[in-house]
Parts: C-alpha cells; sequence; structure tokens
C-alpha cells in the first residue's frame, strides 16, 4: 500500500502543475453555477405569475406515473463513483482534465439550453424525492436532461469495457426511471445523449490537449542522433 500511494503522488505530481486541470475545474464549477442561476431565473420567472408551456409526449402519455425519483438521483450517481474508481485502479490520471473539461462543458451547455428553451416539468411530476431533490434547490429546466446525459458522456470517457458495461446498465435505469417518474419529457432524455456524444467528439477532436498522456505537448521529443 505505500507504494502504491508513493506511485500514486509521483504520478500526480504532473497532473497539478498543469494548467489543463485548472480549466478542467473551472469548467466544472461554471458549469454547476450557470445550471443553479438558470434554474433560479425560471423559479423568479414563475413566481412573477407566468407559466412555463407543458408538452404532449407520445412515451409519458402512454405511462403510468411511479414514484421512483430516489432510482434515477443515486443510480446516476453510481457512475460519477465508477469513474473516480476507473482513475485510480487503471492510474489513467492524465486523463483527469479532459474529464473535467468535458463534464463541464456539458452542464454549460445544459445551463444556457434550459432558459433557451424553457419547458415547464412533465404533467403529473411531483418532483424528486429528498435528499436529493434533483440536485438543485429548483427542480425546473429540462432540456436536455442531465442525469442521461452526464451518465451517458461518462460511458463515452471510461473506456474499460468492465467499467463500461455497469454503466451502461446504470444508464438503462436512468432512463426508464425517468420515464416512469414522469421527470423529463422523451425529447430531454435523447438530447441529452445527442449532446454528450456531440461534446465528446468535439473534445476529442479539438481539445486533445487537456488528454495530457495523448497529447503531443506533453510527450517527450524523439531526437534522431
Amino acid at each position: 500500500m505505500p507504494l502504491y500511494t508513493s506511485e500514486v503522488f509521483l504520478s500526480l505530481i504532473p497532473l497539478f502543475k498543469s494548467r489543463y486541470l485548472y480549466i478542467g475545474l473551472l469548467s466544472v464549477i461554471t458549469g454547476i453555477g450557470l445550471n443553479i442561476a438558470s434554474q433560479t431565473y425560471l423559479h423568479n420567472y414563475i413566481s412573477e405569475g407566468k407559466t412555463l408551456p407543458m408538452l404532449s409526449d407520445l412515451i409519458l402519455d402512454n405511462l403510468p406515473v411511479l414514484d421512483v425519483s430516489l432510482i434515477y438521483d443515486i443510480v446516476s450517481l453510481i457512475p460519477i463513483i465508477l469513474a473516480v474508481i476507473y482513475i485510480f485502479h487503471k492510474k489513467d490520471f492524465n486523463r483527469i482534465p479532459f474529464f473535467l473539461l468535458m463534464i463541464g462543458l456539458f452542464y454549460i451547455v445544459r445551463g444556457i439550453f434550459i432558459v433557451l428553451t424553457p419547458f415547464g416539468n412533465p404533467p403529473l411530476f411531483n418532483g424528486s424525492d429528498p435528499p436529493f431533490n434533483g440536485f438543485s434547490k429548483y427542480e425546473l429546466g429540462v432540456y436536455p436532461s442531465g442525469h442521461a446525459g452526464n451518465v451517458f458522456l461518462l460511458l463515452l470517457l471510461v473506456k474499460n469495457r468492465g467499467y463500461k458495461l455497469i454503466i451502461s446498465i446504470c444508464l438503462i435505469v436512468v432512463i426508464l426511471a425517468l420515464f416512469l417518474a414522469h421527470g423529463h419529457y422523451s425529447i430531454d432524455i435523447l438530447s441529452g445523449l445527442f449532446f454528450a456524444y456531440a461534446i465528446r467528439a468535439f473534445g476529442e477532436k479539438h481539445l486533445t490537449m487537456f488528454d495530457l498522456g495523448n497529447s503531443k505537448e506533453h510527450q517527450p521529443e524523439n531526437h534522431l542522433t
């Protein structure tokens, strides 16, 4: 154990010296803050006596409403824990900035879109059960789904097959629970998946410098002698 701890510490030294780690952290903080600000804006909007439109939904209109919100709140946390375990298990510390940036960008985009497309919660949705309550003070802003999108994004980021299998199961459970609780419209869930995929694809094409293990900027040059 002391040897492993020493190896981890030595592996983290270059990480903490990299500006990309702090940019990634800043993106996550910005994304969380923007989601809170957007939902607060929608709450104040409703408090002024205005209303947010409710939509009809082919799937939700044919499903009963079940009180299973606690399931999707808890299960959506499991992939986050698994991602942390994966990083330490595989000693994949160099990808931490990339993980953080992708998650941050997803929530920044979501924070913008829930205000650009301010739908009301689906009919008959009674809110999440404590202690989670949707991870925020106000459960407003549905497009795209943060629960489904974040789980799918972690599924895309983790490379190990075993971890992917478990996260895939979590994703299925989260989506089913969201439908049964009427916590999101179908378009919210599907858009969450598409947004996550698009952000990961954009990151792997244009933001590889945040993957410290693969970035050319962090690889030693080979000189011919």
